[in-house]
């Protein structure tokens, strides 16, 4: 996992909570937690800090992770503003990940293995997304949906019917931004 993802958790975390918060989810979690942007961490450091929020909060590891999502996506538009810019809605932003975002994000962040989504646009005005990872982190891609929909001041509609954490070969998430 790349230490950019970790620097946006601190973030987001020390915003809604304050430093000493993330401090004490470092020190609970027992991660290293001196992250570079350019660095690569296990994925197990990310789970073990995500878990150890949940565990503190009352809440469940995929709640943290949509919160975590939707909370990072305005850092994303300030930092990588130009990703955002040629888009004039949530819809065109999220179905550029693969084209667009993520050859990007291999050229600033050289090994890092970005999930694959499929993307289908559907007659009903719906958008499947099928999400692949190793990660399975799909509660995250829900908040990163939900977090660019907030970005271009969009409501919108998200339903996981098929999920990897449930047996499932991918995620299939329908997205859906009502008029």
């Amino acid at each position: 996992m790349k230490g950019i993802i970790f620097n946006l958790l601190e973030e987001v975390v020390t915003s809604a909570h304050g430093a000493i918060a993330w401090a004490d989810l470092v020190d609970a979690a027992d991660v290293g937690g001196a992250y570079t942007s350019l660095g690569s961490y296990p994925d197990a450091e990310l789970l073990a800090l995500v878990d150890t929020g949940a565990a503190a909060l009352g809440l469940t590891a995929a709640q943290v992770l949509r919160w975590f999502g939707r909370s990072a996506m305005p850092l994303l538009s300030v930092r990588f503003a130009h990703l955002f810019a040629p888009h004039a809605n949530a819809r065109g932003f999220v179905s550029s990940v693969n084209a667009i975002i993520h050859p990007e994000v291999r050229v600033l962040y050289t090994g890092a293995a970005c999930p694959h989504f499929h993307f289908t646009d559907r007659p009903d005005g719906t958008m499947m997304i099928g999400y692949q990872s190793s990660r399975r982190l799909c509660p995250l891609v829900e908040g990163f949906v939900e977090g660019a929909s907030d970005h271009f001041g969009e409501t919108v509609m998200i339903e996981h019917v098929a999920c990897m954490h449930s047996g499932a070969p991918l995620c299939r998430i329908v997205v859906r931004w009502p008029h």
